[in-house]
């Protein structure tokens, strides 16, 4: 089976008590039930092709998970404020594509808290729960707030970012080192020493911080053995091979390292089970 890699597609498996995840992984059109191959030997090897996501177009090298060099520099998908979203600059005028400032910045997304590898606290449009805890690999998730714009959201994480973290530690995360947190009771701990940054965003934008009182999202994946070393494989250098152990986040465990399939986005890949 051969293909252009995209990130890994999941959703509850009804058919299961606890709602394991279903994954699949995009290789151009065809999308491959990865739960099927758990406990299976695979072998992943990637091509020197690598597509850009955005144009379509042949690249050398990928940037920002599947961007080619050109589209990494103009588009504002790829601009700092993705990531820092605190510093978006739609309402100054200054976006790089307007248009898609107004399709996927100016729109609700939620501030959340949620157990990765520990608490942390994080935001997503609102139309990308659960997905966007999906690919983190949280086992559990807790909207705490609703507003309007991305910007927004970002002022409000990174009040929360003062006191609790807003990183996944991914080597923690493959190997399953997890505890439990009661997310009902940090939000209630946290909201007190935010309420500055909420009182100031309420006068400056009436109503557009709406808190939610919701209950935490558990969240089950396929892993029957998390890695023991968290050694990451590099399907572009040599083979990826090993018995598929389990699958979290966008990582996939075998029993000789991890590979973290988001990382590969717009490369060919050649999968071939046994």
């Amino acid at each position: 089976m051969r293909g252009t890699v995209k990130k890994m597609v999941s959703e509850r498996n009804c058919g299961t008590e606890d709602g394991t995840l279903q994954y699949y992984l995009p290789l151009d059109q065809l999308l491959l039930p990865m739960n099927q191959y758990i406990g299976r030997h695979l072998s992943i090897r990637a091509s020197e092709r690598i597509t850009c996501v955005a144009c379509g177009k042949s690249s050398n090298k990928s940037f920002n998970q599947g961007y080619c060099f050109r589209c990494f520099q103009k588009l504002a998908a790829c601009d700092l404020c993705i990531m820092k979203p605190e510093t978006c600059h739609h309402h100054l005028g200054t976006c790089r594509e307007p248009a898609w400032g107004d399709s996927h910045c100016m729109i609700p997304h939620v501030v959340y808290l949620a157990n990765s590898t520990g608490l942390k606290v994080g935001i997503t449009r609102e139309t990308q729960i659960p997905t966007r805890w999906v690919d983190q690999g949280a086992v559990a998730a807790l909207p705490v707030f609703r507003v309007r714009t991305r910007r927004l959201s970002g002022l409000i994480e990174a009040a929360m970012a003062a006191h609790v973290a807003d990183k996944t530690k991914w080597q923690a995360l493959v190997k399953g080192e997890v505890s439990e947190v009661d997310l009902v009771a940090e939000r209630e701990r946290l909201l007190p020493l935010i309420s500055d940054t909420l009182a100031q965003l309420e006068t400056e934008f009436p109503g557009a911080v709406e808190r939610l009182d919701a209950e935490p999202l558990r969240l089950q994946y396929p892993v029957t053995t998390f890695a023991t070393k968290a050694k990451s494989l590099s399907p572009e250098k040599e083979e990826a091979s090993g018995v598929l152990t389990g699958i979290k986040g966008q990582y996939l465990i075998f029993d000789t390292g991890v590979l973290n399939v988001r990382k590969y986005t717009g490369h060919e890949w050649e999968v071939t089970p046994t």
